[in-house]
């Protein structure tokens, strides 16, 4: 148990016998009334998002949440196979499980997967990983006035946005959080 004075992003929370993640939270103190602590909770199975209030100083039921390191291996087809880093067992997830977190996956990837009594919950990547940029097209000079940016498609199949001076076959860093180009790598 916790109060809603102690929430954090990433926390997982059991509402209603299910679980939710904290995305946001708030605290509000209005000049009338009592404060109040205002979220954004995502389903942890379906990804659902939903907006919540809660009054200042309630307690919620927090759940357990271990985080495996495991090491992505490959995809089948339908699952994406891991292996634990610790015992070696591998761990079959489905592509609606892994989510967005399949356009950064390269073979061998470091990677942490959310476990609540043994059922995996999520699977998170490293904040940022080096991919090698498959296609983009030349920046042509005098495109631009400042910054220009251009697609790109990289090794996984991920297309984001590069400055114009990248070219096809360079390595780039990119965020997973939210796919943007970090720099070289």
């Amino acid at each position: 148990m916790a109060t809603t004075n102690d929430l954090k992003n990433g926390m997982v929370l059991v509402l209603d016998g299910q679980l939710w993640s904290v995305v946001t939270f708030q605290h509000v103190k209005p000049g009338k009334g009592g404060a109040f602590v205002r979220t954004t909770l995502k389903h942890v199975t379906s990804g659902k998002v939903v907006d919540r209030t809660f009054n200042a100083g309630t307690k919620v039921d927090t759940a357990t949440v271990d985080r495996r390191e495991m090491t992505y291996l490959y995809n089948d087809g339908t699952d994406y196979v891991f292996m634990d880093s610790e015992t070696y067992e591998q761990l079959e997830l489905p592509a609606d499980l892994v989510g967005d977190a399949a356009k950064f996956l390269l073979e061998n990837t470091q990677v942490e997967v959310g476990m609540h009594e043994g059922t995996p919950l999520y699977v998170e990547l490293p904040t940022s990983v080096e991919l090698v940029v498959e296609h983009t097209d030349p920046g042509v000079q005098g495109d631009r006035s400042t910054g220009g940016t251009k697609p790109a498609t990289l090794e996984t199949g991920a297309e984001i946005q590069v400055p114009l001076f990248v070219s096809s076959g360079e390595k780039v860093k990119v965020d997973t959080r939210d796919g943007r180009y970090l720099g070289r790598a």
